[in-house]
């Protein structure tokens, strides 16, 4: 299934163009109707419907609003085949009518939409020393946020039970109950089995290998869950609201740490164990820096937020954390100036090779320290295009990330969105309700 990029504009990009665009009857969305025309044209053979009622939530998704008539010239399926099943959707709260189409004579056709309220998702970003939570619609929006200092280190049960107790607090605070919650997202900062929903050896998490996260939230929720990376998951949620024209993108968190989310062909890639985009750990530092995970040399160790913040108070300053690097590069003190320019100067010759090996279209940074702006941007930009091949630079853009800390919480519900909403999980959900669910 190819992948879904829901409709985030409301959150993320308050001022794109949102007039009509491809025909759209009555404006549509800019994302999805740019989506439709890569999806629908150019890769039939993933895309094509077989006008089950999942594949036909997927096109309203998609297209909306689009009317019944649309649907059937689409699919191919009879228009009776078509009432039918939106009947179905509709009455399960997934679909409602929007409107009329603009009238061409005769009676205006009527326009369906996706509702986005139906239900809601719970989202987690957990980081090293700091996390976002969030209670989203949908499309992603989120309804109702909170973040918080908290130590990943104290462990899956203090920390965890703090996420559970906070998102019962938003759930309330969002005017909905734990039976709305459709799914959980979960980002943590540390390897991860996707599949199992567990962290795995991970170096800056001490108690939490192979703690089964996912199967807590099911038995207390009843709904699935998906854990994964942090980065990946703030990878997505820049990949979400980028131009839908980039299908191959990096996504470069430097924070606490430094890690990579890698978008290849528009789809997330893991690697065969989950453990692509570590960069943070290639030996690219001082042999003399110690690493967390016990090796020498490694990127973070030397360009990470811990090590930028360690070196200052070296030097004299007052810096526990990442953020109060980026307030003394902010405030124009040169010495963190010079060791965030430095820090952009080493991640830029991991990403240097990066570039050569997978040529991406855009490499986003984000994580506390690219809240430093141009210093660590320049330092990375100096060493990607000094190193990499002429062509592979060709166009490319290195950029700091469009959502911020929030791309973490809107990367989380945009994976457990797509995950609930596939076609197929739909139509086995109607098998199950003996609504049928065939093409």
């Amino acid at each position: 299934m190819a992948p879904i990029r829901v409709s985030l504009t409301s959150v993320l990009r308050p001022d794109r163009d949102r007039s009509p665009q491809h025909g759209s009857a009555s404006g549509g969305d800019f994302v999805l109707d740019a989506i439709n025309s890569h999806c629908f044209n150019d890769q039939m053979g993933q895309c094509a419907p077989t006008g089950s009622p999942g594949d036909l939530l997927d096109l309203i998704r998609r297209r909306r609003p689009i009317t019944r008539a649309g649907l059937a010239s689409i699919t191919g399926l009879a228009r009776s085949t078509i009432t039918q099943r939106v009947d179905q959707l509709i009455v399960k709260g997934l679909v409602s009518e929007v409107g009329e189409a603009a009238s061409t004579g005769g009676r205006p056709a009527t326009m369906l939409g996706f509702n986005a309220m139906s239900g809601v998702v719970l989202v987690a970003d957990l980081g090293a020393t700091h996390s976002r939570l969030a209670v989203c619609d949908l499309d992603a929006n989120p309804l109702a946020e909170t973040s918080r200092d908290i130590d990943i280190a104290d462990g899956p049960d203090e920390v965890l039970s703090w996420v559970d107790k906070t998102f019962g607090a938003l759930t309330e605070e969002a005017g909905r109950s734990p039976a709305d919650v459709r799914g959980i997202g979960i980002g943590v900062p540390g390897s991860v089995d996707f599949v199992a929903g567990r962290a795995v050896h991970p170096s800056r998490m001490p108690g939490w290998d192979g703690y089964p996260i996912r199967e807590r939230f099911i038995e207390r929720y009843g709904v699935p869950v998906l854990v994964d990376n942090d980065v990946n998951i703030m990878a997505l949620g820049e990949f979400w609201a980028m131009d839908p024209g980039v299908d191959d993108f990096v996504f470069v968190k430097v924070g606490t740490g430094i890690g990579s989310g890698l978008i290849l062909g528009g789809h997330l890639h893991r690697g065969a164990r989950g453990a692509a985009g570590d960069i943070g750990h290639i030996q690219a530092g001082s042999a003399d820096v110690m690493c967390r995970c016990g090796n020498p040399g490694c990127l973070e160790a030397s360009a990470g937020g811990a090590a930028l913040a360690r070196s200052l108070r070296a030097q004299g300053y007052d810096a526990a954390d990442s953020r109060d690097v980026v307030a003394f590069v902010k405030a124009g003190n040169g010495d963190a100036i010079h060791a965030v320019r430095d820090a952009g100067r080493l991640i830029g010759g991991v990403l240097a090779s990066t570039v050569n090996i997978l040529n991406p279209a855009v490499i986003s940074i984000g994580g506390d320290i690219a809240e430093a702006g141009q210093q660590l941007l320049a330092g990375i930009r100096e060493i990607v295009y000094q190193r990499s091949t002429a062509l592979s630079t060709n166009d490319l853009q290195i950029t700091t990330g469009m959502l911020g800390d929030r791309a973490g919480i809107i990367g989380a519900a945009a994976l457990i969105i797509e995950h609930i909403f596939d076609p197929e999980t739909i139509n086995a959900g109607f098998v199950a309700a003996g609504d049928g669910g065939g093409s």
